[in-house]
């Protein structure tokens, strides 16, 4: 808990409200209603079944919870997933796997949708891997086993550019990507954002060029300030696409909810739970495989590794058989990084803000904190 008995999240909801009232009302703000509910999405109140429910569900009627994603990103089960849909504002990657939840679909509409609301004329957008139809490893990947991890390409000059093209000053329109990248942050639920830092600096520089809120920038840009909590963050091979994954509110709550008895009823077989294992002078694969009662192959199916060479003092995912994945803590997902103000060159979208995403919280608190009401009633 965190200011005046607050949990963090919705501290830091309260925390931007306060900073909107002591700074005036920036671009973002103005003509903003006081106190707009964000929309619901039916899927939301799926969260809201009870385990009676929930159950009967998982025994009879499994494709009416919709997507759900059950694991971590390296390691997880897909169901109920769904094809990128064909949409002239992208281009999938050729022999791309492009099976994501509903809500990482609808996560992409809405970053490049934004995108094209800025600049109408946008040529179609390369979209990559996200996952293969129920999960599971990708050979060309050590994550995108979870439905929610999407490889975007860049937008290029003159709409030129093919799919994993290095992005550089001479080639990135940088207008348009940075519109992606704050759609991105902003528009949606995003959990990171792998990037070269060459281009992170191309974006940063363009971003305090069309007077971005440089404070805001340094919370986002891990290579700025070095923030630990920054979303955009350095990854070797990330110089020809955007590795962005987003967190996904019901699919993955609700597959944590699911996973016990989805294991019970044999619907699924546990995804491969993994550990680490720091190598140490002398090991082999053999004697990790003899360690950890699993195979050679398995092994190197889990690290992407093309040989039986392993190095000492390096980490390896160890895949441990028959271990079902342990169920998780409940998902939180973190307030979103919301900007103080919208630069011109940006302000012909529509962005939210604090008051527009968060009220029903915003409202919760002021019933029982009286002081957030008039906070709130001086907006």
């Amino acid at each position: 808990m965190t200011l005046f008995g607050l949990s963090a999240g919705l501290a830091a909801v309260v925390l931007q409200v306060v900073t909107a009232v002591h700074s005036g009302p920036s671009a973002s703000m103005r003509g903003s209603p006081a106190v707009v509910p964000p929309a619901r999405d039916a899927k939301e109140s799926l969260l809201a079944l009870s385990e009676e429910e929930l159950a009967r569900r998982i025994e009879s009627d499994l494709a009416s919870l919709g997507s759900l994603s059950i694991g971590t990103p390296s390691s997880a089960i897909l169901i109920n997933g769904v094809p990128l849909p064909l949409d002239p504002r992208w281009e999938v990657a050729p022999l791309a796997d492009s099976w994501a939840t509903e809500e990482t679909i609808d996560a992409v509409k809405t970053a490049v949708g934004r995108v094209h609301e800025l600049f109408p004329d946008t040529p179609p957008i390369y979209i990559g891997d996200i996952s293969d139809s129920d999960g599971g490893r990708l050979k060309r990947h050590d994550t995108h086993q979870a439905g929610r991890d999407v490889d975007f390409g860049f937008y290029y000059k003159g709409g030129k550019g093919t799919w994993y093209t290095p992005g550089t000053a001479a080639t990135l329109d940088l207008p348009r990507n940075w519109a992606l990248v704050r759609a991105l942050l902003l528009c949606t639920d995003v959990e990171t954002i792998l990037l070269d830092t060459r281009v992170q600096k191309l974006l940063y520089g363009y971003a305090v060029g069309i007077s971005e809120d440089r404070a805001w920038l340094d919370r986002v840009f891990q290579f700025s300030k070095g923030s630990k909590d920054a979303v955009i963050c350095h990854v070797p091979l990330h110089r020809t696409h955007y590795h962005v994954r987003f967190y996904n509110r019901v699919a993955q709550e609700l597959g944590r909810r699911a996973y016990p008895r989805l294991i019970e009823l044999k619907k699924i077989k546990p995804p491969v739970f993994t550990v680490p294992h720091v190598v140490r002078p002398g090991e082999t694969l053999g004697h990790l495989a003899a360690r950890y009662g699993t195979s050679i192959r398995a092994i190197q199916q889990a690290n992407g590794l093309a040989s039986m060479m392993i190095r000492a003092g390096r980490s390896y995912r160890i895949p441990l058989k028959g271990v079902s994945a342990p169920i998780g803590n409940p998902l939180v997902v973190p307030v979103r990084k919301l900007a103080p103000s919208t630069p011109a060159a940006m302000a012909s979208a529509d962005w939210p803000t604090p008051l527009s995403l968060y009220a029903d919280k915003i409202a919760e608190l002021a019933s029982a904190a009286p002081w957030l009401g008039s906070l709130m009633r001086r907006l």
